[in-house]
């Protein structure tokens, strides 16, 4: 199986090449001219593991949430790529990408034995979030949603996801593991998570793996089908930045 991923969510550019179990990744950190930068990795990558696109078995993207901007630079770049080799895309989350880069980065976790949750900043005193299991990140043990902080805290205490042991309580720590800048946000970091990376960033070497058994389970979709997962409606955003108060 041969997946290429490409990721623009946030402020990152990266593009990885799935080959039968194993991942390279082109990882680049640019908050700007992802659209100069992406093909010309896309080139490389293939260029160097000797592959072309018509040797893949699939496309895989990171379908959001995330940046309105980066999502639709990443899904076009796809689309393209699709249309002109005739190949299937797998829509992968950002979030359930987020969550297994840290735990890719923080082995430790897994004997934990405690849910992610991975939360992006959504900007407007709101964080995309999602909650992960911690020994298979691409299950979803709550939706990816759009909330304030403080109504994340309420859906995971309906959930019963809030709850800590007794020696998390004596500890005063929640039975939580916890990714991405989302966790700036003071009311979330509130509830103390047992472990926590803040600079956890989404890869595409995470949306390849997450999408090589996504296609597996028959989950890819066409070029013309492929949408993005915003979460948040744009027109409310646009809305929202006009009212805005001007400093």
């Amino acid at each position: 199986m041969k997946i290429l991923a490409v990721d623009t969510t946030s402020g990152a550019c990266s593009v990885a090449l799935y080959d039968q179990g194993q991942v390279k990744e082109m990882f680049v950190r640019a908050e700007r001219d992802h659209t100069r930068r992406l093909l010309p990795m896309v080139e490389r990558v293939l260029g160097e593991s000797g592959y072309s696109l018509g040797q893949l078995d699939s496309l895989a993207v990171s379908q959001g949430p995330g940046s309105f901007t980066g999502l639709r630079i990443a899904i076009s770049c796809v689309q393209g790529l699709a249309f002109s080799a005739g190949l299937p895309v797998v829509p992968v989350s950002s979030l359930a990408a987020l969550a297994l880069g840290a735990v890719r980065e923080n082995p430790e976790w897994s004997a934990l034995e405690m849910p992610v949750l991975a939360a992006l900043d959504a900007r407007m005193q709101e964080v995309y979030w999602g909650l992960y299991d911690v020994a298979n990140p691409g299950q979803a043990l709550l939706p990816d949603q759009v909330s304030s902080p403080e109504q994340v805290i309420a859906s995971l205490e309906s959930a019963g996801y809030a709850t800590a042991d007794e020696s998390d309580v004596e500890r005063g720590e929640s039975a939580l593991l916890a990714a991405g800048p989302g966790w700036s946000y003071s009311e979330l970091a509130a509830l103390n998570p047992r472990a926590l990376q803040l600079d956890a960033g989404i890869h595409a070497q995470d949306i390849a793996v997450l999408a090589a058994d996504l296609w597996q389970q028959g989950k890819q979709v066409t070029a013309d089908t492929l949408q993005p997962a915003y979460l948040r409606n744009e027109v409310t955003w646009k809305k929202r930045e006009r009212i805005r108060p001007s400093k």
